[in-house]
């Protein structure tokens, strides 16, 4: 496998961790600007938005330019707008910073992906996707404790600040590491997107929404299901956390192995299956912590081990267009992620947050439902 694909981890490591890390220093940033908490969380769903609309845009757009000078301009970019977070004062500027971030977040990560299954070969297509996903899942799950960490021990500005210096150090090694990738040729965007009228394409799309909706209507709302259900705070809550996180990264390195030993459609099906069972089980098993703890190890395992499958499928299913698919897969996961989180906030507000882990079982069944249907779809 190709060597590069380690450096194109790094690269959607430190890209992603600008999504989530405001997360944990909401009231610090609040205070500091003299605004709401809820006007800081919007923060975060704008980011969501404007990474999920201007990922595929950006891709097809950027279409005929050289990777490797397309990675240093984008790259410089995304260090300008951490900086202008840093520098500058007032919440306009701030939700500014974010939009462009995000923007350029969604390219990175797209390309970094696309790029992969480009220079793996079909053999280890999967196995380098798992691999440069497991970047993405590592930046989600220590984004927060990260930010946390920092912007308690010096500023709240002091995680973009590292970020900032972190993008000019992986600029100077793309210079010297990447070496030249030409664009593959291109397709406008208005052709790419008649790859959706392939039922199959968007049954395959929409199992992702799904998935990560049922994942997140849990995850979202981990805390006080732990705490209110096993009566689990404090230190042993952050240990769960760091633990869940080193299986999260894991999920997606075993994904991209398993996809490549038994192919992308079995993966799929086995991953979902797994996933439905182990996370309706998990409110059923509170008479044994060990047990307990088991299934959720389980469930974050599965939760990343998904995706690899799903891009490898993309990519065979849909050749001419898998930039602008394995894109859109990546806006889709977000879209899941809002609205899981919203779904799991209604349900935990007006019933008991036990019964989330049944609507995350709910939403995956109707994800492998799908995916059944679109294995079943004739190939046009």
């Amino acid at each position: 496998m190709d060597k590069r694909v380690y450096l194109l981890t790094i690269i959607t490591f430190i890209v992603g961790l600008v999504e989530l890390i405001i997360a944990g220093i909401l009231p610090l940033i609040a205070t500091d600007l003299g605004v709401s908490l809820g006007e800081v969380g919007m923060l975060i769903s704008l980011f969501s938005l404007s990474f999920a609309i201007s990922g595929p845009v950006l891709l097809s757009l950027t279409a005929k330019i050289e990777r490797k000078r397309l990675f240093l301009f984008v790259l410089f970019v995304f260090f300008l707008s951490n900086l202008m977070i840093v520098v500058m004062d007032g919440y306009v500027s701030l939700l500014v910073g974010r939009v462009i971030s995000a923007m350029c977040a969604a390219l990175l990560i797209s390309l970094c992906l696309t790029i992969a299954s480009q220079i793996s070969g079909e053999k280890y297509r999967a196995r380098a996707i798992g691999i440069v996903l497991m970047g993405v899942s590592a930046s989600l799950v220590f984004g927060i404790p990260f930010g946390l960490w920092l912007g308690n021990e010096y500023s709240w500005r002091a995680p973009f600040l590292f970020i900032s210096i972190l993008t000019l150090i992986i600029m100077i090694v793309v210079y010297f590491a990447l070496g030249p990738i030409e664009a593959k040729r291109g397709l406008p965007l208005k052709e790419q997107l008649k790859a959706l009228k392939n039922r199959k394409i968007v049954l395959v799309q929409l199992t992702s929404i799904l998935f990560f909706a049922g994942h997140m209507s849990l995850y979202a709302y981990l805390t006080p299901f732990l705490s209110e259900t096993m009566s689990i705070t404090g230190n042993s809550l952050s240990l769960i956390y760091l633990i869940i996180g080193i299986v999260a990264v894991c999920g997606s390195f075993l994904g991209g192995q398993i996809t490549d030993r038994l192919g992308a459609k079995r993966s799929i099906i086995i991953v979902l299956s797994a996933f439905i069972v182990t996370i309706i089980l998990i409110p059923y098993l509170q008479f044994s912590l060990a047990l307990f703890i088991c299934a959720l190890l389980l469930w974050n395992l599965l939760s990343w081990s998904l995706q690899p499958a799903i891009q490898s499928y993309l990519v065979s299913a849909a050749p001419e267009t898998s930039d602008i698919q394995q894109s859109l897969n990546n806006s889709g996961v977000h879209v899941g992620m809002a609205i899981g989180s919203t779904v799991g906030g209604i349900i935990i507000n007006q019933y008991h947050v036990e019964i989330n882990p049944l609507i995350a079982g709910g939403f995956t069944c109707i994800a492998l439902l799908i995916i059944l249907a679109a294995f079943k779809q004739k190939r046009k």
